[in-house]
């Protein structure tokens, strides 16, 4: 495996990418190279038809298209160092192109469910009772609303550090991926419920430890991508919902662009590098009109 060792270390070091998505890059080609190992072969020496063996393997599995879609670029990503370093002369994965991302749209929750979200996480009020429960729903209730309000990733949600805010601009900076910087706006609930969780409710979870990190769990420790999707599954079960820090995300573009915002700025909040990410948001919000012309037109 020092093949994909050193690709790793290459996107770590020449590209600047994200721990998460060299994790991601890890776990793909792993996938791969088990396969080809079960040929008789290895990374550094496969064909095309190996590649769409293996694709057709995945589908096989009921591999989510997403999932698919990763292991391509993935690939070739690799084909691309390997040819880089002179392992290969030829590229295996030249126009091989992705399947549609997106036959199935993301799901955007309602205005009103996003309401309800956010006053079951109020329930238990801000720092009035000083007990770790109370601190705890403080927490997420500051979470929960910067994640609508500012459309973050919940990697980028869960590593926000005290020094990224900027109460009194009503912005705070981001560190999204392979490393590249943005600044999201903030809205004023937003902004109270986080600045209510660092006075009151962040010293009793931190219990006397240091912390660069905003967000953070019962014992003290930096909160986590699957602690806080575990947090939003039991808050979803509780309302009958199916619920997830991307779902949220999606919520957040749908209903800017349902009340007008323009599909660049858009892109800037999402931290999308490529505008035809971007786009998809234009279909989900495309679909919610249909949907609403189907169900209240006369003759629909």
């Amino acid at each position: 495996m020092q093949l994909l060792n050193d690709f790793l270390t290459y996107l770590s070091v020449e590209k600047g990418l994200s721990k998460n998505t060299l994790d991601s890059y890890g776990r793909d080609l792993a996938g791969f190279a088990g396969f080809l190992h079960s040929r008789g072969k290895g990374l550094g020496s496969f064909l095309r038809t190996d590649i769409i063996d293996y694709l057709d393997e995945l589908r096989e599995k009921a591999y989510a298209l997403p999932s698919i879609c990763r292991s391509i670029s993935s690939i070739k990503g690799l084909c691309k160092f390997l040819l880089i370093e002179k392992v290969m002369h030829s590229d295996p994965s030249e126009n091989l192109h992705s399947p549609k991302k997106w036959d199935r749209l993301p799901k955007a929750l309602t205005v009103d469910e996003i309401k309800e979200i956010l006053a079951q996480s109020d329930h238990s009020g801000g720092g009035v009772n000083r007990s770790v429960r109370s601190a705890r729903s403080s927490r997420d209730a500051a979470m929960l609303e910067l994640l609508y309000s500012s459309g973050l990733r919940v990697s980028e949600l869960v590593n926000l550090q005290l020094q990224d805010f900027n109460f009194e601009a009503g912005f705070l900076r981001i560190v999204g991926k392979g490393s590249k910087e943005r600044i999201v706006p903030m809205n004023q609930r937003a902004k109270e419920k986080i600045q209510r969780y660092i006075h009151a409710s962040r010293p009793l979870l931190l219990k006397q430890r240091r912390s660069g990190h905003v967000f953070l769990t019962s014992r003290g420790t930096h909160m986590t991508r699957q602690r806080f999707w575990q947090t939003m599954k039991a808050y979803g079960k509780d309302l009958g919902m199916e619920i997830s820090p991307h779902t949220i995300r999606h919520s957040f573009a749908t209903h800017l662009l349902e009340g007008g915002a323009d599909l660049r700025s858009l892109q800037k909040m999402l931290g999308h590098s490529d505008i035809s990410t971007t786009q998809i948001y234009t279909k989900v919000t495309m679909e919610r009109v249909k949907k609403v012309y189907r169900e209240h037109h006369p003759r629909a």
